[in-house]
């Protein structure tokens, strides 16, 4: 059985948001206990969620949130153990998943996918936003970039602290990394799985709603022995919710495929659009996101 419990971590500086230009002057980090060894660290205007897995002689750590947040993470594995964080792995390239990656000791060993490092090292703009996103490793001489890629596969460390890493193509972005922990039948999908809401689908850094829905379906069918998912920016979901998010993200390009095909614009299909009832309790998209959804798919439509 899981509990929970909270940790307030109080940081005297400033933080920027998730839009990278609101200060705040706390930070708290709630934890949330899944096993005696892997923990969820959670914070409201944090970025996505923060995995903490802790082995038998260091910690793997999965995706550090916003700007600022880095010393509020590395305080808050201080107080769950006295193991030294070894591994940093990013799921994706987003800012508020990689930002704080500076405040880690220079020893750890930060992990991504190849096409996540490459992303990394320019921190574009997201499709759909002028505005560019944070970039801590520019300000930084490039600390807390990555030390480590992979293309497919890779396991980190054996036996029972062994974590998998794997790609399966395009979706959130073009370098979305699965994180399995094994021995705990638990994965970290970052935002190619954020939750049950339509996807943010940032072609800009290599994603796909052409291709999500069968990256989304060969990480569940790919991907052995898992139970239990921690989502990108959501509670955590069970196998069958993949599966299931894998056929809404399929359901919502042959929607799109339909609306062009029939010669219809973006606002027009969007207007005709509402949530299925077979995805009922998944939330509604907001009209700029679903638009932004679409256009995406569109222009790839179009370049097909």
């Amino acid at each position: 059985m899981k509990r929970s419990i909270v940790l307030a971590v109080v940081v005297a500086a400033g933080a920027l948001s998730l839009a990278g230009v609101a200060a705040q002057d706390a930070m708290v980090i709630e934890v949330e206990k899944l096993e005696d060894n892997l923990y969820v660290l959670r914070g409201q205007g944090g970025g996505g969620n923060t995995a903490v897995f802790v082995t038998s002689d260091g910690v793997v750590v999965v995706d550090s949130k916003n700007p600022g947040w880095g010393p509020s993470i590395l305080e808050a594995i201080a107080d769950l153990t006295d193991n030294p964080v070894t591994t940093l792995v990013n799921t994706h390239s987003h800012h508020d998943h990689v930002s704080g990656n500076v405040a880690f000791p220079a020893s750890v060993d930060i992990v991504t996918h190849e096409v996540t490092a490459a992303n990394m090292q320019v921190m574009r703009a997201y499709s759909g936003r002028t505005e560019p996103p944070a970039n801590v490793f520019a300000d930084s001489m490039g600390r807390g970039l990555p030390t480590q890629t992979f293309s497919e596969r890779a396991s980190l460390g054996t036996g029972d602290d062994r974590v998998d890493l794997y790609h399966f193509g395009r979706g959130h972005t073009g370098g979305d990394a699965w994180v399995v922990f094994p021995s705990l039948r638990t994965l970290h999908s970052g935002d190619i799985f954020p939750g049950k809401n339509l996807p943010f689908l940032d072609a800009n850094n290599g994603g796909s709603g052409v291709a999500i829905s069968d990256t989304l379906q060969k990480a569940h069918d790919g991907i052995p022995g898992v139970d239990r998912i921690i989502t990108g920016h959501s509670t955590q979901m069970a196998w069958a919710d993949l599966h299931e998010y894998a056929a809404f993200n399929r359901d919502f390009l042959a929607a799109v495929r339909a609306g062009r095909a029939a010669g219809r614009s973006i606002d027009e299909i969007a207007d005709g659009w509402s949530m299925p009832a077979a995805y009922a309790g998944y939330r509604e998209p907001s009209p700029a996101q679903l638009r932004g959804s679409m256009r995406v798919i569109v222009e790839e439509l179009e370049g097909e």
